[in-house]
């Protein structure tokens, strides 16, 4: 049981109470008693209309599963789309506009790069995902498949020299690439020196050379004669050539370069949202205290490494000699977005006047903007935004009228905070069928503060699956990334941002990649972001991070941009629904898609409810690691609903499928200790009850989102078991 505190018309959680008067309120200039009755206010004022757009949702959905019944064996695309324009569905078309979003950082304005994604309520993973900025190829490269085990390269325990030379040959063929010299290779490179504010370049032979282009090198560090660093540039992007002929890598190295590092996630997302587990005060508080700590700039943490014990902190920026022989500073850490929740939940953490909870999007907005205060402070340590902007990613918005209503909320924060107008920016997630039939209609009611749009596959999959749950039996689950709609969402979301004059303003960015230890996968497939214009994309792992920053190096994302039509109009193959063709699986091919779905839930949602971890490494039916969040949980609960729905299988098949994959999963997680069994006893689990409602009650959540019934049972088995919280995926 929670015990609250009456504060003008709310209750609010002691905790929580106690952590905003304690902690964050101090030093923020904002007095205690203002706060708490402005704060009051605009709960009060905004949660009605935050409920009324909940409804409006749920009236939608209504009418379109009403059409699809009563459509079912006459469907028409010409009535279908007049039927969605009646209903509002469908937003009239905006007049063309461009975004004005000022004070914005280079690294959402104008840079190309990775963005990484991690959950906040991890201290350690929230450094390491800060510190991503910068990362070592040669360490990318030697721990990850990207350097293949043949010819005696194996990964050891001790370092294997012939890795290493396979290493050092794949980063000196990328410096080439990126920053080549003139008729000659960085492998012949015998040593680096700056004469007369230029690289010059001492070859094996005797012979000098410089950069094709002179202007890629910007900065060093030590002395013009014998630089350690020497710091370039190629597509706004960053790399390092470290020097030291006595490391033990320098030293077998003809110029002496120990490594290389990159410029690699330019901005994270410090994640409330998808990828973690906060059902309540005490959980609200913890990521509370963890984004304090970042904005601070004095969160740490402590973790044991061998014999030794490691603290881990933000890093500092980084200082070169420019070749004219100023200063030069650059950041050393990634911008850092927060995600706020969206607009369905609540959270028991405040009460309002009439004892309900309250939206946890409109807590989760005041809260975190509240936090993020102190990072705008003139002496704090370690600056995020350089400009004074806080920025605020706010996901699962349907349509215009919500993203309105995030806009509404912002103002009101803004003026509880006494901040300027449009200090707060805002992340439109693309991941609702609504938003990407109507994306300029949504960023032209945030135009003065936008910064960012992402595409999200997964939860947009999901909310494809039930928006049209009555349609039909949907394809299966693996055939949806060649389908018109997915194609064309991933497509338009560019055109429109392009449309709308992002550029120079916002990010346009895409959605992740979700197998953190195939990275040579990633490096064949990840190109195709940047390629297609967007100028950030999701990464799960800092390593991932580094990798990924490669592409940017071979993509000129501002001219791809130039090259793309923003007159396109992809809206009419958007609302092609998946249906599939023909339903004449074969049992296997229906009990295969069955396995694969209950075995991915179960394994996600039995840390979710058992340990409370929001993001995890879930092995998949093949034992390949997959990033698992609940966007991935959506989409294979809708999935497995669908079918069930439309007598593609049956309950009865269902629930031996649940059941035997329970044991599964049982067996995947053996080695952990604070693991609890699903099997034999399933009516005693709680995780198992969790996974079982998201299937056979899943055509009754609105909009098919996991977070209600995880939320509710989550609860449960804090009560049951008590707190047990577990390290989820590492952001190493």
């Amino acid at each position: 049981m929670q015990n609250y505190v009456k504060v003008d018309n709310l209750q609010v959680s002691q905790l929580l109470y106690n952590f905003v008067n304690s902690e964050v309120l101090p030093g923020s200039g904002i007095n205690q008693e203002k706060f708490w009755s402005n704060f009051d206010g605009l709960i009060h004022e905004l949660s009605p209309i935050n409920k009324q757009l909940l409804d409006e949702r749920s009236e939608l959905q209504e009418k379109i599963n009403k059409w699809h019944k009563e459509h079912k064996t006459s469907f028409n695309f010409g009535e279908y789309k007049t039927f969605l324009q009646e209903i509002g569905y469908l937003e009239p078309k905006v007049e063309d506009f461009k975004v004005s979003t000022e004070n914005v950082d280079s690294e959402v304005a104008a840079q190309a790069g990775p963005q990484l994604v991690v959950p906040v309520d991890n201290a350690r993973y929230a450094l390491n995902a800060a510190n991503a900025r910068w990362g070592s190829l040669y360490d990318a490269l030697y721990g990850t498949d990207v350097i293949g085990d043949e010819d005696g390269a194996e990964a050891g325990k001790s370092y294997n020299p012939i890795r290493g030379a396979k290493v050092v040959s794949f980063a000196k063929s990328f410096l080439d690439k990126a920053v080549p010299l003139a008729n000659a290779t960085h492998a012949e490179v015998q040593k680096y020196t700056i004469v007369g504010g230029q690289l010059a370049v001492t070859l094996q032979n005797g012979e000098t050379t410089h950069l094709n282009e002179a202007t890629k090198f910007v900065g060093y560090q030590g002395q013009p004669e014998e630089p350690v660093k020497i710091l370039l540039v190629n597509n706004g992007m960053h790399i390092e050539i470290q020097i030291d002929r006595n490391h033990p890598i320098g030293k077998t190295d003809l110029a002496g370069v120990k490594d290389v590092y990159l410029e690699a996630a330019l901005s994270m997302l410090m994640d409330f949202e998808d990828s973690i587990a906060a059902v309540d005060a005490e959980d609200k508080v913890h990521v509370y205290r963890n984004w304090l700590g970042l904005m601070k700039g004095d969160l740490t943490a402590s973790f044991p490494r061998g014999n030794k014990t490691v603290t881990r902190q933000l890093n500092d920026d980084r200082t070169y000699t420019s070749p004219n022989g100023e200063t030069i500073t650059l950041p050393g850490r990634s911008l850092m977005f927060v995600r706020n929740v969206g607009h369905l939940m609540t959270n028991s953490a405040i009460l309002d006047k009439n004892g309900e909870e309250v939206p946890e999007g409109i807590m989760d907005g005041v809260l975190t903007s509240l936090i993020a205060t102190h990072n705008l402070k003139e002496d704090v340590s370690y600056k995020n935004s350089r400009h004074g902007s806080i920025y605020i990613v706010k996901p699962k918005m349907h349509g215009s009228k919500e993203v309105a209503f995030a806009n509404t909320l912002f103002n009101h924060i803004e003026d509880l905070l006494d901040l300027p107008r449009h200090t707060l920016k805002i992340g439109v997630m693309d991941e609702e069928r609504r938003t990407s039939l109507n994306l300029k209609a949504c960023i032209h009611e945030v135009k003065e503060r936008i910064a960012f749009i992402n595409t999200g596959f997964l939860d947009r999959t999901g909310d494809e699956i039930h928006t049209s749950m009555e349609a039909g039996a949907m394809i299966r689950k693996n055939d949806m990334k060649q389908t018109t709609w997915l194609q064309s969402y991933e497509t338009s979301n560019v055109v429109v941002g392009l449309d709308c004059g992002l550029p120079g303003h916002a990010q346009i960015g895409k959605g992740m990649w979700a197998m953190p230890d195939l990275m040579s996968a990633m490096l064949e497939q990840k190109i195709a972001h940047p390629q297609s214009g967007a100028n950030t994309a999701w990464v799960p792992s800092p390593t991932a991070a580094t990798l990924h920053a490669l592409h940017y190096h071979e993509v000129d994302v501002n001219e791809v941009q130039k090259g793309i039509s923003s007159s396109q109009d992809l809206q009419d193959d958007i609302l092609q629904i998946p249906l599939a063709d023909n339903t004449n699986w074969t049992a296997e091919e229906i009990q295969s898609e069955l396995d694969n779905n209950a075995q991915g839930i179960l394994g996600y949602v039995v840390r979710w409810i058992d340990q409370g971890v929001g993001c995890s490494k879930v092995p998949d039916i093949n034992d390949v690691g997959l990033m698992e969040d609940r966007a991935t949980l959506r989409i294979s609960s809708q999935h497995l609903a669908n079918w069930l729905h439309q007598g593609i299988c049956t309950k009865e098949q269902v629930e031996e499928t649940m059941k035997r994959m329970a044991k599964v999963v049982d067996e995947q997680n053996a080695e952990d200790e604070e693991y609890r069994p699903m099997a034999p006893d399933f009516d005693d689990s709680v995780a198992f009850a969790a996974a079982s409602d998201l299937v056979f009650k899943g055509i009754n959540q609105p909009n098919g989102y996991t977070e209600p019934i995880l939320h509710k049972r989550r609860i449960e088995a804090k009560a049951k078991y008590g707190t047990v919280v577990s390290e989820g995926l590492s952001a190493r």
